[in-house]
C-alpha cells in the first residue's frame, strides 16, 4: 500500500500523474502550466518529463510563443523533496536538461511568475527568454541554506558578478522589484494582471516576423554560449569545484529526505526572515 503524504496543513499530496503539467495552445500561443499547487509546483521526475514533452509538443505545433506558468499561488518552489518516495523506473530528463531545452528552444518562452520562484524554480524562470512577475512574487537561490550548490548555474549570466555572489552566497529571498533591479525579471505587474500581461507580450511577439524573432533569440544565446554559458553549467565536472562540494553533502541530503516537504516549507518560511538587531 502506497503511503499517503500530506502537507503540514494536512492536505494530501497527490501522487505523480499525467496532469502534473498542463498544455493548451490557441492562436499561435501555447500555455504550459506546472500543475502541482499543493506543493507549490515543486519539480520531480514526472514534472520534468512532462514539461520536456510539452516543450517538444510546442516545438512541433503551430505555435509562435510559449507561456510557462504555475497553477495556484506559486510558480515553482524548486525541487520536490518527496521525489525519492515516488519510485519510477521510467527515464526522465534532469532539471538542467529541461532548462537547456528552453534555452535552445527555437521559439520565445515567457515565464509568468506569481508567488514563490525559488531554487530550481528561480533558475527555471531565469532561463526563459522573458520573465514577467506579479508584485507578490518571491525569488531566491536558497539552496545554500540546505548545503546545496545551484542545480543550474545560470544566475551569474543573468546579473552582475557582485549581485550573483550576494544572491548565491547569502541564499536570501527577495521580491519582484528587487528581482527586476537585479536583471532576473523584465517586468513587474499587479498580480491580477499577470496572465493578461503575459498574453499581451506573447501576442506581440507572435505578430512580429517569426524568422527574425527566432534569429534574434539565437544571436543573444550565441553571445552567452561564446562567453562560456554551457561550460559553466558543467561545473560539477571541475575537480576543484567537486572537491569543495563533497564535504558534508551526504548528511544534508539525508536530513532533507527525512524531513521532506515539511522541512523545506518550515525553513523557507522561517529561515529567510531578516535577523533581529
Amino acid at each position: 500500500m502506497t503511503e499517503i503524504k500530506t502537507t503540514p496543513d494536512g492536505i494530501e499530496i497527490p501522487p505523480p500523474g499525467p496532469d502534473d503539467v498542463l498544455y493548451e495552445a490557441s492562436d499561435g500561443v501555447a500555455r504550459i502550466t506546472l500543475n502541482r499547487p499543493v506543493v507549490l509546483n515543486a519539480l520531480n521526475k514526472n514534472v520534468q518529463r512532462l514539461l520536456y514533452v510539452a516543450l517538444e509538443r510546442a516545438e512541433d505545433d503551430d505555435v509562435q510563443v510559449v507561456i510557462l506558468g504555475g497553477a495556484g499561488r506559486a510558480f515553482c518552489a524548486g525541487g520536490d523533496l518527496y521525489s525519492s518516495l515516488y519510485p519510477d523506473d521510467e527515464p526522465a530528463p534532469g532539471g538542467t536538461e529541461v532548462q537547456l531545452k528552453i534555452w535552445s528552444f527555437p521559439k520565445p518562452v515567457i515565464a509568468a511568475v506569481r508567488g514563490h520562484a525559488v531554487g530550481q524554480g528561480c533558475e527555471l524562470a531565469g532561463v526563459c527568454d522573458i520573465t514577467i512577475a506579479a508584485e507578490d512574487a518571491k525569488f531566491g537561490e536558497i539552496q545554500i541554506r540546505h548545503g546545496f550548490g545551484p542545480p543550474t548555474l545560470i544566475t551569474p549570466f543573468l546579473v552582475g558578478m557582485k549581485q550573483a555572489k550576494e544572491i548565491m552566497m547569502l541564499g536570501e529571498m527577495f521580491d519582484a522589484r528587487e528581482a527586476q533591479r537585479l536583471g532576473l525579471v523584465n517586468r513587474v505587474v499587479p498580480s491580477d494582471r499577470l496572465d493578461e500581461e503575459a498574453e499581451a507580450m506573447a501576442r506581440k511577439l507572435a505578430s512580429l516576423p517569426q524568422d527574425t524573432v527566432r534569429m534574434n533569440k539565437a544571436l543573444v544565446n550565441r553571445a552567452y554560449d561564446l562567453a562560456g554559458f554551457r561550460e559553466a553549467l558543467a561545473y560539477r565536472d571541475d575537480e576543484a569545484i567537486q572537491s569543495l562540494s563533497d564535504g558534508g553533502r551526504a548528511g544534508v541530503l539525508d536530513e532533507l529526505q527525512e524531513g521532506g516537504w515539511e522541512a523545506f516549507k518550515r525553513r523557507r518560511d522561517t529561515m529567510y526572515e531578516p535577523a533581529e538587531d
